[in-house]
């Protein structure tokens, strides 16, 4: 087929429109802010797994985990090893820790311990972290859909708009339980349309021929252990998966938030096994999506239409959903990958919107406001977030590199400072807010130099898989060094 055909459009709208009325149910049998916000604190701790994984997966790993693999080889999946430690040190060492209070926003953990300095600080972090995610994401959606619709770049800002409108929609009005509903079905579409396109090529190959059987020669060099310039290898794969999941499991208020939605430490536990199982399955799913790609187009070059496997590796997805699947399938496995887009904006906005009023409107706010003043205000302040990101997701384009790397090096420079904050406010003895603060400083300015160390230096590139484990243990030993000799003990 040639592109999307009309049939298409009319199954992602239909799935859309659900959406939207899904949001309508819940806003209409909600009861107050703090089911808006967490749901009361009596969610399932199997839909909340689920929720956590697609807030964090998005359109930027659909589409990358396959541009990844066609391009530079399948090292990355090694990350897949660091689920073990990573479950064990957050479900048993974190999660007590936060589930001790009952709080609508993560960074009310910071006050208590540090200061209201930190506090602030935190919640700032968290929002031009949670800002620059949706933003980014939301381009690359948009770069995919122009791909596979065949627009030229004018087109940008009305596809990123339309993209971004119905996930602000639907989330600032439904609240967490439209939020956490709407994510299990996306999860649902994404993995279903992933299977979909390993399933047709399968069968119009022949079988199985498709799994590779050696090292592709258009691949990368990716040794076991390497220099800090070796763009990916075995042992950094594994540190940045472990360290990205603890700074985000340990810091971010899209994932804090859901743990506060259980009600116990037990139950966000398992909420935390749910995830980190999807994330395995799915992440599997996608590297059998990017070899049998690989083989589809090296099999036929015709096929690539004028594209090429090396300058256009993230792109290879979208181009063969809109022309080489069935009439009508495309349109499902488009709702997929706009599911993974709106599963991680729909819970940017609500959190950020709680961060929002619980950290500065009601925390410096002289009269509280009313239970249907929070609500309508919180409705109306995620709107102005969601019109926000839309608008600065046009900005993305004049940062250089992969839909990977683009991601990591833009996105590490706010997870590894707010990380700092919680790790030296919750687990180092005898913590100051001046040490938290200083260490959250430091952690940003050695996330800087190692994602532009080519600009600033002129040396070559280190690798963004350094990222987060340099920053975060730059950060760990500011944070001990400048602790108090004798004070409060960490929980």
């Amino acid at each position: 087929m040639e592109g999307l055909h009309w049939i298409d459009g009319i199954v992602v709208a239909s799935y859309g429109l659900g959406m939207l009325a899904l949001g309508a149910y819940y806003s209409y049998h909600q009861k107050s802010s703090d089911e808006y916000f967490v749901g009361d604190r009596a969610m399932n701790p199997f839909l909340i797994g689920v929720s956590i994984f697609v807030t964090v997966f998005s359109t930027i790993s659909f589409l990358s985990t396959p541009g990844e693999i066609i391009k530079h080889g399948p090292v990355m999946l090694t990350g897949a090893l660091a689920i073990p430690i990573v479950y064990a040190i957050v479900g048993y060492l974190m999660v007590p820790v936060y589930m001790r209070h009952q709080a609508t926003s993560a960074y009310e953990l910071l006050e208590a311990r540090l200061g209201v300095t930190a506090r602030c600080l935190g919640a700032t972090l968290f929002m031009l972290l949670r800002l620059t995610w949706m933003a980014t994401l939301i381009f690359f959606a948009a770069q995919a859909m122009m791909k596979m619709l065949g627009l030229g770049p004018d087109w940008l800002p009305v596809v990123t708009f339309v993209t971004g409108a119905i996930a602000v929609s639907y989330s600032s009005v439904g609240g967490l339980r439209a939020v956490v509903i709407t994510d299990l079905l996306q999860f649902l579409l994404l993995f279903g349309g992933a299977s979909l396109v390993v399933a047709i090529i399968t069968y119009r190959m022949g079988g199985l021929g498709w799994f590779p059987t050696s090292w592709n020669p258009g691949w990368d060099t990716q040794p076991l252990i390497g220099m800090p310039t070796e763009r990916v290898t075995v042992l950094t794969s594994i540190l940045h998966g472990t360290f990205w999941w603890i700074c985000t499991a340990g810091s971010d208020q899209t994932a804090i938030q859901r743990f506060m939605a259980t009600g116990d430490a037990a139950a966000a536990r398992r909420s935390f096994l749910i995830n980190s199982v999807a994330g395995l399955g799915v992440s599997l799913l996608l590297a059998l999506v990017g070899f049998s790609l690989l083989a589809y187009y090296q099999d036929d070059p015709e096929r690539l239409l004028g594209s090429t496997i090396e300058n256009d590796s993230d792109l290879l997805f979208p181009l063969f959903i809109s022309h080489h699947l069935p009439l009508g399938l495309s349109g499902l496995v488009v709702s997929g990958m706009f599911a993974a887009a709106m599963s991680s904006v729909d819970s940017g906005v609500n959190s950020i919107t709680a961060v929002v009023m619980t950290d500065f409107v009601e925390r410096f706010r002289t009269q509280k406001l009313g239970e249907k003043a929070r609500t309508r205000a919180s409705r109306l302040m995620a709107l102005g977030i969601g019109l926000f990101v839309v608008t600065a997701s046009s900005l993305l384009e004049y940062v250089p590199g992969n839909f990977l790397e683009v991601s990591q090096r833009t996105l590490g420079l706010f997870v590894s400072p707010l990380f700092a904050l919680f790790f030296v406010g919750l687990f180092v003895k005898g913590a100051s807010e001046q040490g938290a603060i200083a260490a959250a400083a430091v952690a940003l300015l050695t996330a800087a130099a190692v994602s532009y160390w080519e600009q600033i230096t002129g040396l070559p590139a280190i690798s963004f898989q350094w990222i987060l484990p340099s920053s975060v243990t730059a950060a760990a030993i500011t944070g001990w060094l400048l602790r108090k000799r004798s004070g409060a003990t960490g929980d």
